[in-house]
């Protein structure tokens, strides 16, 4: 992974499962000159110094995207951001809206804005399966950040920033996560369900972690790729947990789908499958058509949801993943 050897490299949101995970894979297998993490909780960045006691390439700065200016000073001298900073816990952003319009809209137009004018090299901003034909307003608020980093580049101007997106679905394992409370409440022989058909898309942190490293060396710039992941059935996550559990079935919450998606038909007309992932290509007359990436298109109609996958995870399959989480 040369490309992050001698580069200074800033996580917004540093913090929360996916930084830890890419910080540590950067620290592990690379010459990265420096990795600062820029996030809220002065806490959170104790407990995660402790983890690297003597390691000096590390450097913490509390900060909120919201703070342009905070932004403007943090990111002299970064060569490349993975902005990771979100709200993105769907009911908090249904009772707090205007909260996560300032931090996931706002903020992505602060992180774009700093990241040009301090002359920042490449901007990775980590999606949702819920920006895509979103039904909550966290989806929504996502779908709009998309937007803005991928238009970012024509924002940019002469600047030699470039912004891309990677999307994705569930984590195993990350904070918020269903898996957790099944096993916390596992013992009382009886585990809630929304829906008995409820199927979302599923991916390791090392995988999410993987695709971000991979989106770092193909963007050039206005592209959301998007991994090829499996999926699974919610009522075999609760049966993976507890087999002998009762499934209770409570209803959908307000802003949940059954299904998630990660590409849309009307995105399918502007995707390519280039193997391992697809991706998303911007349709504007700034993209210059000499820097595609290449690859096939996808075929009329195409739609890459949790229902329609051709990848799924079975019971032992999901036993498996979740049994260190």
């Amino acid at each position: 992974m040369g490309l992050f050897d001698d580069k200074t490299v800033l996580v917004t949101g540093g913090t929360g499962s996916f930084g830890k995970a890419f910080i540590q894979t950067l620290l592990s297998t690379t010459r990265v000159k420096r990795l600062i993490i820029l996030s809220r909780d002065e806490y959170k960045q104790f407990e995660m110094a402790q983890m690297y006691p003597d390691e000096d390439r590390l450097r913490f700065f509390i900060g909120n995207v919201r703070d342009k200016e905070r932004l403007y000073r943090a990111f002299s001298g970064v060569d490349y951001i993975v902005h990771a900073a979100a709200l993105k816990q769907v009911p908090a952003a249904e009772y707090n809206p205007f909260e996560a319009v300032k931090t996931n809209i706002h903020g992505a137009q602060n992180v774009i804005d700093a990241a040009i004018d301090a002359g920042v090299k490449k901007v990775i901003a980590l999606s949702t399966d819920k920006a895509s034909s979103p039904i909550n307003l966290y989806g929504a608020t996502k779908l709009v950040s998309d937007k803005l980093f991928v238009d970012g580049n024509a924002y940019a101007g002469s600047s030699e920033t470039t912004f891309s997106v990677v999307r994705y679905g569930n984590v195993v394992g990350s904070r918020g996560s269903v898996i957790p409370f099944f096993k916390r409440i596992a013992h009382t022989g009886e585990l809630p369900i929304t829906d008995k058909n409820m199927t979302r898309f599923w991916l390791t942190l090392d995988k999410s972690v993987e695709m971000v490293i991979h989106a770092f060396e193909l963007m050039a710039g206005g592209e959301v790729f998007v991994p090829k992941i499996p999926s699974m059935k919610v009522i075999d996550l609760a049966r993976a947990i507890s087999s002998t559990a009762k499934i209770k079935i409570v209803g959908i919450r307000p802003g949940e789908k059954v299904h998630e998606e990660l590409i849309s038909i009307n995105d399918a007309r502007r995707t390519i499958d280039i193997g391992e992932y697809y991706v998303i290509q911007p349709e504007v007359e700034w993209w210059s058509s000499n820097e595609r990436i290449q690859g096939n298109p996808v075929t009329e109609g195409f739609r890459y949801g949790s229902d329609n996958n051709t990848q799924w995870l079975s019971v032992d399959d999901l036993r498996e993943m979740i049994e260190d989480v």
